[in-house]
């Protein structure tokens, strides 16, 4: 592959934008184990959270895609392969990508929980305090 062809699948794949339009794979080898993809978000999607259940099982999808875009994407930028097969390793890389943002964006997210904190230690203070002004602390 050439360097400028290199650069172009590189370019592609950190595009922000690159997930625009582009589906979940049904099924991408993770770690030498094939994953059905697709249904596998789909189904963690019915939710409006991660079940509890779920909740390990997501958490190790979610490294062992993340490990699997950085093998690829590091044989792009590295690897001595040809520029049909740095498109297909693209092509997955965006899928696997499409797949982590459904997969992340389920749940509160880190400041929603911090909120959520945040107002129960307030009303815990709160009666606290108008015990304390009852007398039955």
């Amino acid at each position: 592959m050439r360097e400028s062809e290199r650069k172009q699948l590189l370019a592609r794949i950190d595009k922000e934008t690159a997930t625009v339009g582009t589906s979940i794979p049904d099924e991408v080898d993770v770690q030498g184990e094939t994953i059905e993809l697709a249904s596998f978000v789909f189904d963690v999607k019915r939710h409006d959270t991660v079940p509890d259940d779920l909740e390990t099982e997501v958490e190790h999808a979610k490294q062992s895609l993340r490990r699997e875009r950085k093998q690829r994407r590091e044989r792009i930028e590295d690897g001595d392969i040809s520029y049909e097969t740095g498109d297909r390793e693209a092509d997955v890389i965006i899928g696997i990508d499409r797949a982590l943002h459904a997969l992340e964006s389920l749940g509160e997210t880190n400041i929603e929980a911090e909120e959520r904190a945040r107002e129960t230690a307030d009303k815990k203070r709160w009666v606290s305090f108008v015990q304390s002004a009852l007398g039955n602390s």
